[in-house]
């Protein structure tokens, strides 16, 4: 989670807490170490959030401080709403963390649309201690480009070992695939997540050519927007 992201979040879980929060019990929600969470409390206090209490016994929000409120009409919150609950589908374990938490902090100042519901069947969680090749490690390296390692399983060609430029992740409504150029078959390949035996990162990147290879892969696939990992 980017830092930014991170400090609001402290501010969202101290809002919330009926009584003090401790370092670690941040840490582990927020999944950093107790000590990037004592320089996060320290940079809210210098930019004078009214963040309480010290290392040992917890923090506290100090009543009265509140964010601006978010200013959605009736649709757009309609909107927010089932598109978050359709990420229950995707299978992205990190994406429906993420999602839960925006829904608390609409939740927060707005009224729930709880009517509305969407079904959660679709692609299978991706679950890392199972086995199964996170997602969100998949976004990282399309996120910087950052070339990947990739033991793949397909039904015609067996297991195999190969080398990716990661270009985007589609998620289609069982299964979620990797786009991607493919350096041992010296082109553009798709490999679906749940045939993915394991996967990663390198710190070879390839940044320098990956809006070029992303066009031309968007051109070759017919797509007409552009793609955000």
């Amino acid at each position: 989670m980017p830092r930014t992201g991170r400090l609001f979040e402290i501010i969202q879980i101290l809002r919330s807490a009926p009584a003090p929060v401790r370092a670690e019990d941040l840490a582990e929600k927020l999944e950093v170490s107790k000590r990037t969470i004592y320089r996060d409390i320290a940079s809210l206090q210098a930019m004078r959030t009214p963040v309480e209490g010290e290392a040992g016994i917890g923090y506290v929000l100090r009543k009265g401080y509140d964010l601006p409120p978010l200013n959605f009409d009736e649709e757009e919150l309609e909107a927010l709403h089932v598109g978050l609950a359709m990420l229950m589908r995707t299978g992205d374990g990190a994406l429906q963390k993420a999602a839960a938490r925006v829904s608390r902090k609409i939740k927060d100042v707005h009224a729930t649309a709880d009517w509305l519901q969407v079904a959660p069947w679709g692609a299978p969680l991706d679950d890392p201690e199972q086995g199964c090749v996170s997602k969100a490690l998949l976004r990282q390296a399309v996120r910087e480009s950052r070339k990947l390692h990739l033991t793949y399983f397909s039904p015609e060609s067996g297991e195999s070992c190969r080398t990716l430029r990661p270009l985007a992740l589609i998620y289609h409504i069982e299964c979620t695939m990797l786009a991607a150029w493919c350096e041992l078959r010296g082109g553009f390949r798709h490999f679906r997540t749940d045939r993915m035996l394991s996967a990663s990162l390198q710190e070879a990147d390839f940044a320098a050519e990956a809006g070029a290879l992303r066009k031309l892969w968007m051109e070759q696939e017919g797509w007409n927007f552009a793609f955000a990992p």
